[in-house]
């Protein structure tokens, strides 16, 4: 199993890079609102505007769900070894591995994929509190947990 510091760093950096992207597209939208300029043709000022300014608020929506997966990683300490499924535990079952942590998905770590899920997902919530050895039901399949960490 690929060591849990490992892809709570590259969870961190994906994360980084998700809130770059998100924080400059909310800064060009509303540079793009802020350079429109009052034409002739009317309502058409009016319309580029709201969609820029639209534009700008899908930008800040994301920035700020992205800012609150960061604040959830750094209540986690990878060091932390896990007895139980919880927030933070690296669970590896019969089919796959799973970091309780952030909704990010599946990432490529060291030529195995893991994903990365919130503890509220629907996957999590049927893990949550089962320990090595025990059964879970998803998607009307029962799935062992191997190890937990």
């Amino acid at each position: 199993m690929i060591k849990k510091q490992k892809i709570h760093a590259a969870c961190l950096d994906v994360l980084e890079k998700k809130i770059n992207i998100a924080r400059k597209g909310m800064e060009e939208a509303q540079a793009s609102a802020n350079n429109e300029t009052k034409s002739s043709a009317g309502d058409k000022y009016e319309t580029s505007r709201a969609m820029s300014q639209r534009e700008r608020d899908l930008h800040a929506r994301q920035l700020a769900e992205l800012v609150n997966m960061k604040k959830t990683l750094a209540t986690i300490d990878p060091d932390k070894t896990c007895s139980k499924v919880v927030l933070g535990a690296l669970v590896e079952t019969e089919n796959s591995s799973f970091y309780i942590s952030a909704s990010l998905g599946a990432l490529e770590i060291e030529s195995g994929q893991i994903m990365v899920i919130s503890a509220i997902s629907p996957i999590a919530q049927a893990m949550l509190d089962k320990k090595v050895g025990d059964t879970f039901e998803w998607m009307k399949k029962e799935t062992k947990i191997l190890q937990i960490n």
